[in-house]
């Protein structure tokens, strides 16, 4: 996927959090679980660091408009982590995390999470001097996870025949 194109639909979309820190939309978000299976048949998650704390997070964003959520999830995936692939059409599940807004407020979110299985790995893509990104077994993933609920999420993860 081209950068440019990403990056301007992200950015068209952005408005969510604007909309959120001034409480006229539900704090909900999307994201995308990325996932592959080595050559060797092991099930990997890629993780990213947040860009302000470099905390290891997995992509997410507010809601763009009509666009339907699980895309919300892979444009993310793509901007953050820059990762395409086959995103599901459902969640797998939800956590809630606190977010601080720009006004110093801490608002509580709900994040929708969608599975999305990697095809396709670029090497430059628009977060990439913001963020590390790093693929380990679900184990390590859920143990260096902060967010106390998505941590069982991944290490329950089970992907479903695609």
């Amino acid at each position: 996927m081209d950068e440019a194109p990403v990056a301007a639909m992200i950015d068209a979309g952005r408005s969510g959090e604007r909309d959120a820190d001034q409480g006229t939309r539900n704090r909900v978000q999307f994201a995308a679980l990325p996932y592959r299976i080595t050559d060797e048949g092991e099930l990997q998650i890629l993780l990213i660091t947040s860009r302000s704390t470099r905390r290891w997070i997995i992509p997410k964003g507010w809601p763009m408009g009509k666009r339907p959520a699980h895309k919300v999830a892979a444009l993310e995936a793509a901007e953050e982590a820059g990762v395409e692939g086959k995103i599901g059409k459902q969640a797998i599940g939800f956590y809630h995390y606190d977010k601080l807004l720009s006004t110093g407020a801490v608002a509580r979110c709900r994040v929708d999470v969608y599975a999305l299985d990697v095809r396709r790995q670029n090497s430059a893509w628009p977060e990439r001097k913001r963020r590390e990104r790093r693929w380990m077994d679900l184990t390590e993933a859920a143990s260096i996870i902060d967010d106390g609920e998505l941590a069982p999420l991944i290490r329950d993860f089970a992907p479903q025949a695609t």
